[in-house]
C-alpha cells in the first residue's frame, strides 16, 4: 500500500469526522500526514486509538487567528504536497439572521480563514512539492435558499475563491479541487432533521477527497450529483419555492 512514502499531506481542520477518515486513507496510501487543529487533544486521542503515531504529526492551528498563519506555515518541518482545508462552522439560519456573532464565525472559519492560510501556501513558489489544494465546500453554496443562505453564502464565496485559485496555479501545474458536499453523518449535522437516504458516511466522502482527480467540482454520490445539477439549472422562480 505504500505508494507515496515521500509525500506529505497537510490537513487543516483535521479534527472533523471527514478529515479523520482522510488521515487514515492517506496513510494507507503511504503518505505522511500533518494534522492541524485547534483541538489537538481530541486529535491526539484519535491518532493514539488508531495506532497512527508514527505517520501523523499533530500541530495546533486556529483558522480564525489570521496573524498566526504565516508563522504556522513557515515552521512546517516539511512543506506539503497536498493541502486540504477541512475546517467548518455552522449555525442555524434563523439564529445567524438575528445574531451576527454566529454569522461572523461562519464567515471567518469557512471563508476568511481559508483564504488567509491558502494564500500563504499558494504564493510560496519555493515549495516545489505542492501538487494539489482541496477545499471542502457545500451544496448549500450552489444557490441561495431561504433555509440556509447565510451559511451557504460563505461556502459560495469559498468555492469561487477556489475556482480562481485553480486558474492562478494552473501554470505551476498545481491542481485545485472543490468538494461540493451534501449531508454527512458528522458532528456538525447532529440534531438536524435530514433525509436519511441522502446522508453520506465520512469515510465515503474521504475516499473522494483522497482520490480527487482533475475535475474542479467533485460531488460525491450520484443522488447529490443530480441535486447539484438541478440546483444549478433551476430558474429563480422555482428556487424561491425551495425550503
Amino acid at each position: 500500500m505504500n505508494q507515496n512514502t515521500s509525500k506529505t499531506v497537510l490537513i487543516l481542520g483535521a479534527n472533523s469526522d471527514v478529515a479523520k477518515q482522510c488521515i487514515k486513507q492517506y496513510i494507507e496510501k503511504g503518505f505522511s500526514v500533518i494534522a492541524a487543529s485547534r483541538n489537538t487533544n481530541s486529535l491526539g486521542d484519535f491518532v493514539q486509538e488508531n495506532n497512527l503515531n508514527l505517520k501523523v504529526t499533530i500541530l495546533s492551528f486556529d483558522s480564525v487567528d489570521f496573524d498566526s498563519h504565516q508563522k504556522f506555515y513557515n515552521e512546517l518541518s516539511v512543506k506539503p504536497h497536498i493541502v486540504i482545508y477541512a475546517a467548518g462552522f455552522l449555525v442555524d439560519n434563523e439564529k445567524a439572521l438575528r445574531d451576527f456573532k454566529g454569522t461572523q464565525q461562519m464567515m471567518m472559519v469557512n471563508y476568511l480563514g481559508a483564504v488567509s492560510i491558502l494564500n500563504i501556501i499558494a504564493t510560496d513558489e519555493g515549495n516545489k512539492n505542492l501538487e494539489r489544494i482541496i477545499g471542502l465546500s457545500s451544496l448549500s453554496g450552489v444557490r441561495g435558499r431561504k433555509s440556509n443562505f447565510v451559511y451557504g453564502s460563505t461556502k459560495a464565496a469559498f468555492t469561487t475563491y477556489l475556482a480562481g485559485l485553480r486558474q492562478e496555479l494552473a501554470s505551476r501545474n498545481i491542481k485545485v479541487n472543490a468538494l461540493i458536499i451534501g449531508y454527512i453523518r458528522t458532528k456538525i449535522n447532529e440534531g438536524l432533521q435530514l433525509n436519511e437516504s441522502l446522508i453520506m458516511e465520512p469515510d465515503y466522502v474521504a475516499k473522494h477527497i483522497v482520490n480527487a482527480g482533475n475535475s474542479f467540482s467533485i460531488v460525491p454520490n450520484l443522488k447529490w450529483k443530480i441535486i447539484y445539477l438541478i440546483l444549478k439549472m433551476l430558474p429563480e422562480s422555482l428556487v424561491a419555492k425551495l425550503p
